[in-house]
């Protein structure tokens, strides 16, 4: 077993020896295509978190006074869901929750971050029946602005929906591209698998007339084809972290009221990411080298 294994291995980084252009390109190309790919990801969380308190069907925020007691909390509670012509949902979110969603929220201005985490106002989500209707979010808000202990109402504004819209915008135009490389990758991996095999098509005619399996030729190669993708990807995210570094540290130089804090990724999603564009490089790459070395064995 361990005499196979050791062969496997001289054999692929034999292959890759003889093939440093190409094995060059095709990892360059991988890194490029996977590089874009998390960034895509990290595009659409940083949309996620500067849309968080709009999403999952809520449409209206009711800020309570900081200190409110329980009493005060549950007479603008009842209120709220005294509305059941109207109002579909009512959830509360207490101090602590709050903290948490303010910790996503001003991830990139720990300034204001210091400032608001003392005197933090919990709050409502509302949910109206009729989530299309301008009118009725101006009535509530109308309404619910005028409750004791309410400090604020917010509703959804002509900036959310375009920060949505720019959302799938940017999400679907990025992750064609990076699907489009990351074919390209694949065929990079194929052609170099091929022409790995035939550069040694006598030493494999010989091999199969000496007894040896397919699946004993074929498994260097498809290694070969899978280190690259694997390398692809972890380059790829190491890029993808820098950068990633790089607009965190941009954004929380911004002045406060720039409204860009959402668009910094962190509790640990980046390098989640980058676990996932190392699995990617590394379906790719079995795909291109397995398809390859199954289509050109018999050369």
């Amino acid at each position: 077993m361990i005499s196979r294994l050791r062969y496997t291995l001289r054999e692929m980084w034999a292959s890759m020896s003889r093939n440093k252009t190409l094995t060059a390109a095709t990892i360059i190309t991988s890194t490029i295509s996977l590089l874009l790919f998390g960034l895509t990801l990290l595009i659409q969380r940083g949309f996620e978190n500067q849309l968080k308190l709009w999403t999952g069907g809520v449409e209206m925020v009711v800020y309570v006074k900081h200190g409110a007691t329980p009493d005060q909390i549950l007479l603008i509670q009842g209120a709220l869901e005294g509305q059941a012509t109207v109002i579909e949902k009512v959830e509360y979110c207490d101090e602590a929750c709050a903290t948490q969603v303010a910790n996503t929220l001003f991830a990139g201005d720990q300034d204001s971050l210091e400032q608001l985490i003392p005197k933090i106002p919990s709050f409502f989500k509302v949910t109206p029946i009729d989530k299309d209707s301008g009118e009725v979010l101006r009535t509530l808000k109308d309404t619910f602005s005028e409750l004791p202990n309410v400090i604020d109402v917010r509703t959804p504004d002509q900036q959310v929906e375009v920060l949505s819209q720019l959302k799938s915008f940017f999400g679907v135009r990025t992750l064609i591209i990076s699907g489009g490389l990351l074919a390209a990758s694949a065929l990079l991996i194929w052609n170099t698998i091929r022409t790995a095999m035939f550069a040694r098509r006598r030493e494999i005619e010989v091999m199969k007339l000496v007894g040896a399996t397919n699946w004993f030729i074929r498994l260097p190669f498809m290694l070969e084809g899978l280190l690259q993708g694997v390398v692809g990807g972890f380059l790829g995210g190491i890029f993808m972290l820098l950068i990633n570094r790089d607009w965190t540290n941009g954004v929380r130089a911004f002045p406060v009221e720039s409204g860009l804090e959402g668009f910094v990724v962190t509790d640990g999603y980046p390098f989640m990411v980058w676990m996932v564009m190392i699995a990617v490089g590394a379906l790719v790459g079995a795909i291109g080298s397995g398809t390859a070395a199954s289509k050109f064995l018999d050369v």
